[in-house]
């Protein structure tokens, strides 16, 4: 047994995960009613946002309790890559609306009577606020990683000046942490397998056909932005050929991120691929997280083609300016909603009301998200984890090459 352990760990993790979405694919359309399967992805990812929080918060306090006085971290660099990216994405989303023009149909069926989404910027604003001072434990309790992050700041930078000892011991629980993590990454091809299961013998494959030029608008959207606009932003930075980067970023961050659906739970494998990257742990160990946050690209993209998709379904006018202002807004409103599955779609109808869309309308767009969400939310999220990466590797290597 010990022996076929080893000769599975040595596979290559992401062929080991291929091989784990082909069973799962299979095992959906062959023995659906195996429901049991299923149990394998919900540990994976219950452990990945177990994990996370803790591996947070112990790698950001250690690092700036360990950082030395005038070290630079480039952090500014990186927000700035963030917000630039989240721009373009919205305005490539206004763009593919106008070029593709979307009507919806919406069901009667849909329920979203479990849905509160905010009533306006100023609720998402004070919503973020409140996540940033929310007790420290009840943060990590409940997976708030603005909190989280908040708290390892404060924390962090108090323990600059305690001892040695103080630190070596943070930093080893941060240690202990990551392997912890290494071992729970170690186990996704089962938890891929189960959670591609789930999806295959629940939704199905035929419920998205009637849904195919939406998701055709917003999985070309993203995929315009993963392979055409993040290129453009690396090779800028770098002045390299931007597309090993770019596709070891999409390769190694966003497949497990397609398939846990969550930047929050990916935190973890985006950590573990900066550190095979070799960036420096001291950016990094901040800019994942804070990119799970508020690195939404592809909230960009859904909110902004879902709620012009509604706008142009009740023939409402939206000049292009309007559209584009209108977008950004509600895509930077996200980080109130960010790091958990499907956060994005309740941002829509925010945007939908800034269009003058009425709420009872705005519910079914999201309705129509939730049904769409199989395939948009996977992409959504692969592309904002996966941009985590790539986004902090730009700063790093500009700094190293100044």
């Amino acid at each position: 047994m010990k022996n076929l352990i080893q000769k599975w760990n040595s596979i290559n993790l992401i062929k080991r995960i291929i091989c784990g979405l082909i069973v799962g694919i299979i095992l959906g359309l062959a023995i659906p009613q195996a429901s049991v399967i299923s149990i394998l992805g919900d540990l994976f990812v219950g452990a990945l946002r177990g994990i996370a929080p803790l591996l947070v918060f112990f790698l950001v306090m250690s690092s700036l309790c360990h950082m030395g006085k005038g070290q630079k971290t480039n952090m500014k660099f990186v927000v700035v890559l963030y917000l630039l990216g989240n721009i373009l994405s919205a305005l490539a989303a206004v763009i593919s609306s106008r070029l593709f023009p979307i009507m919806l149909t919406f069901s009667e069926n849909t329920n979203t009577s479990d849905v509160t989404p905010p009533s306006g910027v100023a609720e998402v604003l004070k919503n973020l606020l409140m996540n940033i001072v929310s007790n420290p434990v009840d943060a990590l309790v409940n997976a708030n990683y603005i909190g989280v992050l908040a708290w390892a700041i404060i924390f962090g930078i108090a323990l600059k000046a305690a001892s040695e000892t103080t630190k070596t011991v943070i930093e080893n629980i941060s240690d202990a942490t990551s392997t912890a993590v290494r071992w729970i990454i170690s186990l996704a091809p089962f938890g891929i397998m189960g959670l591609i299961f789930t999806t295959i013998s629940e939704q199905g494959l035929g419920v998205l056909l009637s849904y195919g030029r939406l998701i055709c608008v917003l999985v070309g959207t993203m995929l315009f932005v993963a392979l055409v606009i993040n290129p453009i932003i690396t090779f800028i930075c770098t002045r390299q050929n931007p597309y090993p980067l770019v596709l070891r970023c999409l390769k190694d961050s966003g497949i497990t991120a397609f398939f846990t659906r969550s930047s929050a739970a990916n935190i973890p494998v985006n950590m573990e691929l900066c550190k095979d990257l070799g960036l420096d742990e001291d950016t990094y160990s901040i800019s994942i997280p804070l990119g799970a946050t508020i690195n939404m690209g592809g909230a960009a993209i859904t909110i902004s083609i879902m709620a012009l998709a509604a706008a142009h379904t009740l023939g409402i006018s939206v000049d292009f300016p309007t559209a584009l202002i209108l977008c950004i807004l509600a895509a930077a409103s996200a980080a109130g909603a960010s790091g958990v599955a499907g956060g994005s779609l309740l941002l829509i109808p925010m945007a939908c009301s800034l269009f003058g869309i009425p709420n009872d309308v705005a519910m079914q767009v999201v309705g129509v998200g939730f049904i769409v969400g199989v395939i948009q939310d996977s992409c959504e999220t692969a592309l904002n984890s996966s941009t985590d990466v790539l986004y902090t590797a730009c700063a790093c290597r500009i700094r190293k090459n100044k």
